[in-house]
């Protein structure tokens, strides 16, 4: 995830990559979107809409934990906000979009923290 200044506010590597390498890597990104044509909907190179539908999916449990989800949320809850990830993408594939069950580890520990 980048903000509209261009800093990187989420990211997730499935294969080990330096610090050093991950800025370059996410900086050609940016640039990537930054300098599509007009007539480009997307950047993405795999199915397009499985893509939306992903992005889309991700956003609304973070709205359904954050209750409206605002970028200082995923900031100051980058660990919590990595578990969602988690429990959607594994490995780069992605293995669930049931909100309810992606939201049960951070209910369970939200219970464990309130007792």
């Amino acid at each position: 995830m980048v903000n509209r200044q261009g800093q990187t506010r989420l990211s997730r590597y499935y294969t080990p990559v330096e610090l050093s390498r991950r800025a370059v890597l996410e900086a050609d990104v940016v640039r990537c979107c930054l300098t599509r044509k007009k007539d480009q909907v997307t950047s993405c190179l795999p199915n397009e809409l499985s893509v939306y539908e992903l992005v889309h999916n991700f956003v609304e449990v973070l709205d359904k934990y954050f209750s409206r989800v605002v970028s200082l949320d995923i900031m100051f809850n980058l660990d919590r906000v990595h578990i969602i990830l988690d429990e959607m993408i594994q490995n780069g594939h992605i293995v669930e979009t049931n909100k309810s069950r992606v939201l049960a580890p951070l209910t369970a520990l939200d219970k464990m923290a309130d007792s």
